[in-house]
């Protein structure tokens, strides 16, 4: 990503950026490598037509083959109609969450900001909530757990968010928030989420 970005940056009137891959043996007189072991590489180039320059990126071949990530079937994590809220200031991940939710079994309404959910839960039951922790402007999602909870002390929640987990995602958790999602959401890491909180 930087080297895009640097490429771009180098190319002030407007350019062509090459991004390319292949394969390559590299012997023991590999001119400007003197760390470089002899062997199969692949081998990655960015390039631009500006000031900038030509990147290589060598990466050594290896035949051992990586293990398969064990998947769960969208079956196993299908939902029996519980009640979700989801509270996020975008509407794009308010939008795909819900339509993740909604295949996956679930009865899914959604508000746009913190004060809105505090709203929501005042005057209706869920099962479960999915919490963004940024949220701008307003309430973020640590004080509006806490909000939350002085109306229902037992409510269920799971953070989520595009940043790393921070001081105030641990806190909501101590507070009884459940595990933390990482988005951008797929069908396996929310499906897989909800259902763990739910079935606590």
């Amino acid at each position: 990503m930087n080297l895009v970005s640097n490429a771009a940056e180098a190319q002030v009137s407007g350019g062509q950026i090459i991004i390319s891959t292949n394969n390559q043996y590299i012997d023991k007189s590999a001119k400007g490598y003197k760390d470089l072991k002899q062997g199969d590489y692949v081998l990655l180039r960015v390039s631009d037509k500006g000031i900038g320059t030509d990147f290589y990126l060598y990466f050594p071949v290896t035949q051992k083959i990586a293990e398969k990530p064990v998947k769960t079937s969208l079956e196993t994590n299908k939902g029996n109609f519980e009640r979700i809220l989801i509270i996020d200031d975008i509407p794009e991940q308010r939008e795909m969450a819900s339509k993740m939710l909604e295949k996956l079994n679930y009865s899914v309404a959604a508000v746009s900001s913190g004060e809105k959910g505090v709203e929501y839960i005042k005057n209706n039951k869920v099962d479960l909530i999915v919490l963004d922790m940024i949220m701008d402007p307003g309430i973020d999602g640590l004080e509006t757990y806490k909000r939350i909870l002085e109306h229902n002390p037992e409510q269920k929640a799971i953070i989520a968010s595009g940043f790393s987990e921070n001081d105030r995602v641990r806190e909501a958790q101590r507070l009884g928030a459940g595990q933390y999602l990482k988005k951008p959401y797929t069908f396996e890491k929310i499906g897989l989420a909800v259902k763990k909180e739910l079935q606590k």
